[in-house]
């Protein structure tokens, strides 16, 4: 066992100015848990990039270590259901927010956050997924739960250039559905169509700003990353008996609109939260991702792998807007 381990680590001074870099820090400084992982992969995700940047709303003190993802090897363990050499993912809970997460060489961890990695996904494929893949299978999962099946119509997908949009076109695609991408990247659209998508629209197809409480029946039901007027859009165009995700707000948190939508047409709005998602539940998903839904384009979504040092460029990109797929972030053998 190591005495200290390299991590992505986030400070901020007297004078509350916020820095970040890869760090050398002892083992000591890990926070107390059940089980101690020996990383290979994490992931970045906008929240990440949010954290390595200090955000109120996602880093609680400082020093900070960001990653929401990590998949690696047990190192130690005081749970009897994890074994020292036992390969498991974390994704959710306080990772990378209340507590030190995945930009590091090791984690430590409460049992009940640790999924033991399914058979049929390496730990690399498992971090392309990461939060964003689980996002999305929640999301499938709803759609398929409400009864939509490929043979009600179009799916669409907004911010699909992005991860959890990325991975959620890849996976209605392999379940058979018509997947309509929505993108603000014109460079996107091969990279969309490789993926699956039937077609590729552009933001403003998704964009209504008039007043009217409903509007022509389009889709069978929508995988919305965005939120705001995009949402508000989406479930106003959907057909009789729909459903539409939800789980972004880049677009905004507000939500105008009438009860129209859900009195008329029978629309059903589903919220989709990953972070606090119950044990059972996320066995079953990680099982279908590992299995019957895994797409034979994941690793087309993995445009990036980078290392500690290679954060900084990428965050950047993230911040702005200029990604498409997944960063994974490699930190050992996997």
């Amino acid at each position: 066992m190591p005495s200290s381990f390299r991590c992505y680590l986030v400070t901020k001074n007297a004078a509350n100015e916020v820095s970040a870099s890869a760090a050398q820090r002892p083992m000591s400084d890990l926070p107390a848990g059940d089980v101690l992982i020996r990383v290979a992969y994490s992931s970045l995700n906008y929240k990440d990039a949010l954290a390595a940047k200090g955000h109120p709303g996602v880093v609680r003190a400082f020093p900070h270590v960001p990653g929401i993802d990590a998949a690696g090897t047990v190192e130690e363990s005081r749970a009897a259901a994890f074994r020292p050499g036992q390969q498991v993912l974390v994704t959710g809970y306080e990772l990378g927010s209340g507590a030190w997460g995945g930009f590091a060489e090791y984690v430590r961890v409460p049992e009940r956050w640790v999924v033991p990695l399914p058979n049929g996904l390496s730990l690399r494929e498992s971090m392309i997924y990461g939060t964003a893949g689980f996002t999305a299978a929640l999301s499938l999962d709803a759609l398929l739960r409400h009864g939509i099946t490929p043979g009600d119509g179009e799916i669409v997908v907004t911010g699909a250039s992005g991860g959890v949009g990325s991975i959620a076109v890849a996976l209605l695609a392999k379940a058979g559905f018509q997947v309509a991408a929505v993108s603000g990247k014109p460079a996107a659209e091969e990279f969309l169509r490789s993926l699956g998508a039937a077609s590729v629209l552009p933001r403003s197809d998704v964009q209504d700003n008039s007043n009217k409480p409903l509007l022509g029946a389009r889709w069978a039901g929508a995988v919305d990353t965005v939120g705001g007027n995009t949402l508000a859009t989406l479930l106003r165009a959907t057909r009789r008996g729909g459903c539409v995700t939800a789980c972004g707000l880049v677009g905004g948190a507000e939500l105008s609109l009438t009860v129209y939508p859900f009195i008329l047409r029978g629309v059903t709005l589903a919220g989709i939260d990953s972070a606090e998602c119950p044990m059972p539940k996320r066995l079953e998903l990680w099982k279908h991702l590992a299995s019957n839904w895994k797409p034979p384009t994941l690793e087309t979504i993995a445009r990036e792998t980078v290392a500690l040092e290679g954060l900084p460029e990428q965050i950047e990109r993230i911040l702005r807007g200029e990604t498409m797929g997944r960063v994974l972030v490699s930190l050992g053998d996997g």
